[in-house]
């Protein structure tokens, strides 16, 4: 069910493979047991036309998507695993944040459910 939606300055994928970034954002996400096996879903998206405070800065925004449910310390324990795995993998993107918001059950709908 959570998605994780990078965005990201295009060159970002020149200092490490989507493949690779994609994994370790897996991977980051699966080790907080807060998401059943199998159910991560990770994306990104590259720009190319952006400004940064007037600049051209490399950048990553996560925008994590998940179900209602988990409590605060849950969801900033996510945000923190997320974003320490990015600072290691891109130590010199000066730009690297996330933030969660959440799908409500009364109203998430998805193909297997109609």
């Amino acid at each position: 069910m959570p998605h994780f939606i990078l965005d990201c300055s295009e060159q970002i994928i020149q200092l490490k493979s989507p493949e690779e970034i994609i994994q370790k954002v897996y991977d980051a996400s699966d080790s907080t047991g807060l998401f059943a096996k199998g159910d991560i879903k990770v994306r990104i998206n590259l720009f190319k036309h952006y400004t940064i405070g007037n600049t051209q800065d490399h950048f990553i925004h996560v925008f994590g998507n998940i179900m209602e449910g988990r409590n605060d310390e849950q969801k900033a324990n996510l945000s923190r695993k997320i974003l320490s795995t990015l600072k290691s993998m891109f130590p010199d993107v000066p730009i690297l944040s996330m933030n969660i918001r959440e799908f409500e059950k009364n109203s998430y709908v998805k193909k297997s459910m109609v």
